[in-house]
């Protein structure tokens, strides 16, 4: 077996060398993205029986107020079906409400409840303690750096429009 050497020529760029997945910077930000969320879902799914699509389900909503599926799943780049799933499996709990969209009748809203707020409520800070977790070898500055970083790639891996 071959010892992996993650990120040894990270990012070169360099179209003249083998392609190495484990150089390959959209693969290494997809397993450090997976170890993250791991690491984060482990906060709610364990106490609080909660998927990872459910809980940004509820944290958009909470942060945002009602939306449409169809706004939610652009805004955290979730798919239809997993919203969808996501919504009737909060509803089902009594944590969402769903209630018809008067802007558009082809649509609806999705909404917390106030079991779905006080959730919220308890599983954010806990979220947020291991974020501060797995970050705490990271300078302020590295961290600004870090999420500028990554709002760029963002930006720059968009569909054009």
């Amino acid at each position: 077996m071959t010892k992996r050497r993650y990120g040894v020529n990270c990012g070169s760029m360099q179209n003249t060398a083998p392609f190495r997945l484990d150089d390959f910077l959209p693969y290494l930000l997809s397993v450090a993205t997976n170890v993250v969320s791991d690491a984060v879902s482990a906060t709610y799914s364990t106490s609080h029986g909660l998927k990872t699509p459910e809980w940004r389900l509820l944290a958009v909503l909470a942060e945002d107020g009602a939306m449409t599926p169809l706004a939610i799943g652009q805004r955290t780049r979730m798919d239809k079906v997993t919203v969808s799933r996501a919504a009737m499996s909060l509803i089902e709990r009594g944590l969402l409400r769903r209630t018809p969209n008067a802007a558009d009748q082809r649509s609806h809203l999705l909404s917390l409840t106030p079991s779905g707020e006080a959730l919220y409520k308890e599983v954010a800070p806990q979220a947020l303690a291991v974020e501060a977790r797995i970050f705490d070898g990271f300078t302020p500055e590295e961290r600004q750096a870090l999420c500028s970083l990554l709002m760029r790639a963002q930006k720059a891996a968009a569909p054009e429009g």
